[in-house]
């Protein structure tokens, strides 16, 4: 499976349930709202696995951050558009997102935060980490998403990777 198809099929369900309805942000100032549609399309690039999209919406020095476990392929900073697509694939080989639901959208000015709830399998055990709540905190520049600042429960996440 190519990396495309790798991401497609593991962010394609999660972020389908999301995008159902569109989402508003709290304040309705046009820079939130701007800030707000820019994560959520870079959130449906990405589900989608249109690469060429998800390019266009990240800057050039945008960072992804994913704190947790070293030993988990996935977790780290990545400083990069280049090493955060390298990311990406690692992530889609060895993650399976089987669950994913946005609950609170926040937006103001140039950050937007949503938390959730979400589940997946890891490949490397066919693990499932079980239930468990994420937030994401996200900055945009010039309409590109220019931080990605992940946050879930990393110990389970470790737990689930390295079940025997």
């Amino acid at each position: 499976m190519n990396r495309r198809q790798a991401l497609k099929a593991s962010v394609a369900a999660a972020t389908a349930m999301t995008l159902g309805s569109a989402a508003t942000a709290q304040s309705n100032d046009d820079q939130s709202q701007a800030s707000l549609d820019t994560v959520m399309a870079l959130m449906g690039a990405m589900g989608s696995g249109d690469m060429g999209a998800m390019a266009d919406l990240m800057a050039d020095d945008m960072v992804w951050l994913n704190a947790g476990d070293p030993t988990v392929p996935w977790i780290g900073p990545w400083d990069g558009k280049e090493a955060i697509f390298g990311f990406l694939g690692v992530f889609s080989e060895n993650f399976q997102t089987t669950k994913w639901e946005n609950t609170d959208v926040l937006a103001s000015g140039d950050t937007v935060a949503i938390f959730g709830d979400m589940n997946g399998i890891t490949t490397k055990s066919g693990q499932e980490i079980g239930d468990f709540t994420f937030a994401l905190r996200a900055k945009v520049r010039d309409g590109q998403v220019v931080l990605w600042n992940w946050f879930e429960d990393s110990f389970a996440v470790s737990q689930a990777y390295h079940a025997k």
